[in-house]
Formats: C-alpha cells, structure tokens, sequence
C-alpha cells in the first residue's frame, strides 16, 4: 500500500469516527432535551424517559435539529419561549459533545 492510500484509509477512519461521535453527542442532546422538557412538565420518572426516548426519535423526522425544536416546542407551549428553548439545545449539545468526547 502506497502512502499516498495509507493517509486516504487514515483519512475516511477519522471521518468515520468524527460522523459517529457527533451522531452519538446528537442523541445524547436530544435524550438530555428530552429529559429536561419531561422535568419542566412535571412527568414522572418512567415517563421522563418514554419522552426522552420520543425526542431521540423526533430527530430522524429530517436533517438538522428543528424537528426536535418543533416537538419540543409544541410539547412544552407556554412553558418554555423559543429563546429558552434553543439556548437549552446550545448547552445540552456542548456538554453532549464534552460526555461523548471524555467516554472515549
């Protein structure tokens, strides 16, 4: 194998790596969200996690993350403005991304 398709075989593994890392900090923003609506509704604690796992689902509706923002916005109404509720996904995704990258 030349160097030249050894850094291309080392290239595509890291890439590979990085989509999953993200895919892995994604879904644990979004059950992180998922939770912290179920908290802001008053859901007991099995039901916190049925709803988390429904956010995680929210997010294969389409790409990016405003399927997640429109089920949480309609979920949580008047509890939470859009403002609140994006500045939450902002946090939650960067200490996802901080959990993900200290597991490894």
């Amino acid at each position: 194998m030349s160097t030249f398709d050894e850094r291309e075989d080392a290239f595509e593994k890291k890439y590979a790596h990085d989509a999953e890392m993200q895919f892995k900090a994604e879904a644990r923003c979004n059950k992180l969200l998922g939770l912290w609506a179920a908290d802001l509704m008053g859901k007991s604690d099995e039901e916190a996690d049925a709803y988390a796992k429904e956010v995680i689902k929210s997010d294969f509706e389409e790409a990016g993350s405003e399927d997640v923002y429109r089920k949480l916005s309609g979920d949580l109404g008047d509890k939470a403005d859009e403002a609140t509720i994006r500045a939450k996904m902002a946090e939650l995704l960067a200490s996802a991304k901080s959990q993900v990258f200290d597991e490894v």
